[in-house]
């Protein structure tokens, strides 16, 4: 099971990376695999390390996985709500709504969940620790192409 999960955390990053790659300068690098991959490159600088990145993926994957996917593509119908009259998990890889919101924000959400903003998400302040919280929100953004980022960075120093 852990050899799968390793796999898996390892691979759905450089796959996403293959298609954003250009010759920009690299920021974080992919984990090693038996075959050579591009690693994702960025302008933007990152407040977040590699290593944050890639123990934010074992996190994810552990605990978010489940309802955002893998590879944190999330729910296809994520704006309309479900039978429950709930929203369903959005996309977290920058397609979705996530990097509208304030790092403050999003650790509130991954702490207190999605339910008082009209989702279903659990509440993950019994078992994740701030800094987990922030490795697994270091490896969402590490998915997300440098506009998205930069758009984001602005939209956080506004409101922080």
């Amino acid at each position: 099971m852990y050899k799968k999960t390793t796999t898996l955390i390892i691979a759905v990053p450089m796959l996403l990376a293959l298609g954003a790659c250009s010759d920009q300068k690299e920021k974080i690098p992919p984990a090693t695999s038996a075959k050579p991959a591009k690693a994702p490159v960025y302008v933007a600088d990152r407040w977040f390390s590699a290593e944050q990145a890639v123990r934010g993926g074992v996190l994810f994957q552990k605990n978010c996985a489940e309802c955002h996917k893998a590879d944190a593509s999330g729910d296809p119908n994520w704006k309309q709500t479900n039978a429950e009259g709930k929203l369903p998990p959005p996309p977290l890889n920058g397609t979705g709504h996530a990097w509208h919101h304030p790092m403050p924000m999003l650790q509130q959400i991954v702490r207190n969940g999605g339910i008082p903003m009209g989702g279903s998400m659990p509440a993950f302040k019994e078992k994740l620790t701030t800094e987990q919280i922030n490795d697994i929100l270091a490896w969402v953004q590490s998915h997300w192409p440098d506009k998205i980022y930069i758009t984001w960075m602005q939209i956080n120093q506004r409101k922080s």
